[in-house]
């Protein structure tokens, strides 16, 4: 049968397959904004595309702006576009860190298409340094995370008051399981309409190839028997002692317990009896031993030894109590002695990719720690035929570095051509990588999360039949991971059916006011500042927060008056190391009004610190330095203080923007880098640590820069400029 492609003035020829359910669903997103749910491989970007064309087309004085989470996804999503849309590449543009915010702002201006992460756009918004009255479409890609205080929410908020021609498309395979979740990402992105289709769907069926699912199941060796029986007694007995006093949790779940702790802190800070503190730290107790033994099950002795090492070094009470447990230390001593057992996955991973690779399959193991992939790693590298490497993300993690986001791209352009046959990935294979032909998916243990095993799940099964191999310890927390996730999916398709025929029947009435808020009044921010949700709340209330890197304060509010804002846990943690004092002499040495803003709740009981010390330190700033010292509730609060005291300052006012002296040797060489132009103090660093001296970097070519992460072809080309350009006086 011929295949039909689809024609349209802005879409090249014989790029995109005629497909009757996407033609459905852009025919109905077209129309008012809506959530498209759909398996990983049924072409949600390709929905996005045709989608941006019909916009494009009928608003030609505007443009798109698709928003994805990671740099590596903003970079495949713009190359998509490019290849499908008929529009000069060079209108066709992705926004990442790697781009510096100068460049940004005049890139926005010219471009059609832009396709970024939504930090980088939430920053940009923030900064005043554009604004999205042009956009007449808004994509949001992996839109589950469209809750709590993700750049999601934000955006949607802003874009829906200053766009002249609003249209949202959120795209996800799962929304979540939970209603009230759903429901937070439909009413944060401002959702009138859902699309949901599945494998079974008759017309999806023709695109969907099988996907074969297998559970491998393995018996735990009697050693880990052993360590485990311990440890689940030592938890057993604190969890009886918890019912003493009223916290009853029979099977209970790390999550569980983390709110238990949360509860505590809570009645802590009301109450502050002794008795609170020791619930708490059996609550600890029984986190520590609960992720112990799922360590053991899913992942090893070694990890599990690893873990409670570290435990025992801390020689906390909690430490303390835990280690005095005869269980507890019958258990760290046998997983001592038998440190180099395997977990018996390793030996059953290697006999199912022996046969994989007979029939020259492409392979995705996913597993949940970076310890767990390095470990596979050295265990199959060896396996003749086997091609392995390592995929994981750019954090770094325990002293660990990241993957770079250059070094994770080759990676896959490597996997795709046939030079690896198997990677080893973290989660950040699952959210929407095109990882080409993946004919396996071994999951070395299940997740507890539907999200995430549709996501992995969807990594095969796109071209061609897959397959999905599930790596399952008998008697294990793998069993009830698995069947927990499967329940969620489940479950999840029964509230989205039933939610889209909630908006169907009655609608959704969007409320939100069309008038965008006038930036009255500008003040300096500390860039690291931009984390927060104050300064967000700050530009809803008509504050211009220009992002500067301040030595001193975080909020410069004019010449005068400047702001420490820390939370609590900051300002006991700045008490105990010294910086608290050494953050107040520099504030009043450079500002004549300086103020220090303490946020959040359980000041006396974060923490196990002697009151008296606390309100010690509070007195010194107020009578020795003079510092006002004002408390507030949570983030909102603290903005309405900062607008209102804007509002008061708001005539006449000029910057003085400070910087500490520099101190040690270090420092001095941080500085001196960090003033080439675009770089700041962590590419300052990385520079520092590439070529060991500033003289070498200052004697650096173009493409020696260009090797340290975070430095392009633009930046080393005007780092360069500064440097070899002749001075000229006015």
């Amino acid at each position: 049968m011929e295949v039909q492609y689809i024609s349209h003035p802005l879409i090249r020829e014989k790029t995109v397959e005629s497909r009757i359910y996407q033609q459905v669903i852009v025919a109905k997103a077209a129309e008012k904004n809506t959530l498209v749910i759909a398996p990983t491989g049924l072409g949600k970007t390709i929905i996005a595309v045709l989608l941006s064309a019909h916009r494009l087309y009928q608003f030609p004085d505007s443009k798109v702006l698709m928003l994805t989470p990671t740099k590596p996804l903003a970079n495949q999503h713009a190359e998509t576009f490019k290849r499908i849309l008929k529009i000069d590449s060079n209108q066709i543009i992705a926004f990442t860190s790697a781009i510096p915010p100068d460049f940004r702002k005049r890139y926005w201006n010219h471009a059609k298409v832009i396709v970024a992460t939504p930090q980088i756009i939430e920053n940009d918004l923030i900064a005043d340094r554009y604004n999205l009255r042009d956009v007449s479409l808004l994509i949001f890609d992996e839109a589950h995370r469209a809750v709590g205080n993700y750049s999601y929410v934000y955006i949607a908020k802003q874009y829906m008051k200053q766009a002249r021609n609003p249209l949202i498309l959120a795209i996800t395979a799962s929304p979540g399981y939970n209603e009230e979740r759903i429901l937070e990402v439909c009413k944060n992105l401002f959702i009138q309409n859902i699309e949901i289709r599945t494998e079974n769907d008759p017309d999806v069926k023709p695109y969907v190839k099988d996907i074969k699912i297998e559970w491998v199941e393995v018996e735990l060796p009697e050693i880990y028997k052993k360590i485990k029986k311990n440890l689940e007694l030592s938890l057993k007995y604190r969890l009886k002692e918890l019912k003493l006093q009223n916290i009853d949790v029979e099977l209970p779940s790390k999550k569980e317990l983390l709110k238990i702790r949360e509860e505590i802190l809570e009645r802590i800070a009301k109450e502050n009896k002794p008795e609170l503190y020791e619930m708490l730290r059996k609550v600890i107790e029984c986190i520590y031993l609960i992720h112990a033994i799922e360590l053991l099950e899913t992942q090893g002795i070694k990890p599990m030894y690893r873990f409670l090492s570290e435990i025992y070094t801390k020689k906390s009470k909690v430490s303390k109590e835990l280690f005095s447990d005869n269980l507890v230390q019958e258990a760290f001593k046998i997983a001592k002695e038998n440190y180099n057992v395997l977990h018996p996955k390793i030996e059953k991973l290697k006999e199912i990719l022996r046969k994989e690779i007979e029939k020259k399959s492409k392979i995705i193991i996913f597993a949940q720690y970076r310890d767990t992939v390095r470990k596979i790693y050295e265990e199959i590298r060896s396996i003749e035929g086997i091609r392995p490497e390592i995929f994981i993300g750019q954090a770094s993690r325990n002293g660990e570095r990241g993957m770079s986001q250059k070094k994770q791209l080759e990676i896959l352009q490597k996997f795709k051509v046939g030079l690896y046959n198997v990677l080893i990935a973290t989660s950040i294979a699952e959210e929407g990588l095109d990882i080409p032909r993946v004919d396996t998916v071994i999951f070395y243990e299940p997740v507890p999360s539907e999200i995430r095993t549709i996501q992995r799940r969807g990594r095969t099964g796109r071209s061609s039949e897959g397959k999905v191999i599930v790596l399952i310890a008998k008697d294990t927390r793998d069993e009830i991971y698995y069947w927990s996730s499967y329940w969620k999916e489940k479950k999840m398709k029964r509230i989205v059916k039933n939610l889209k025929k909630i908006l169907e029947e009655k609608g959704i009435k969007i409320e939100i006011s069309r008038e965008n808020i006038e930036k009255k009044y500008k003040i300096i921010v500390d860039y690291r500042e931009l984390k927060s949700d104050v300064v967000k709340i700050l530009s809803e209330m008509g504050i211009h927060s220009e992002p500067k890197r301040l030595d001193v304060g975080d909020y410069l509010i004019n010449d005068e008056i400047c702001i420490e804002r820390k939370s609590v846990e900051d300002f006991l943690s700045s008490i105990i190391d010294g910086r608290l004092f050494e953050q107040a002499k520099n504030l009043r040495e450079y500002y004549k009004k300086p103020i220090i803003i303490i946020e959040g709740e359980g000041l006396y009981s974060l923490r196990n610190i002697n009151p008296d010390a606390i309100r010690g330190a509070l007195l010194s700033l107020t009578v020795d330095f003079n510092i006002p010292v004002i408390f507030t509730k949570d983030e909102r609060e603290t903005s309405q203080f900062i607008y209102l005291l804007v509002k008061r300052e708001s005539s006449d006012r000029e910057y003085r923007i400070v910087h500490k002296k520099p101190k040690t040797l270090k420092e001095i060489q941080e500085r001196i880098v960090a003033s080439l132009p675009n770089v700041n103090t962590i590419l300052a660093r990385r520079l520092l640590r590439k070529f060991k001296t500033v003289e070498r970097i200052f004697t650096a070519k173009e493409s020696e820069l260009m090797t340290v992460e975070g430095i392009g072809e633009k930046i080393a080309r005007e780092i360069r400029k500064v440097l070899t350009e002749k001075y000229e006086e006015d």
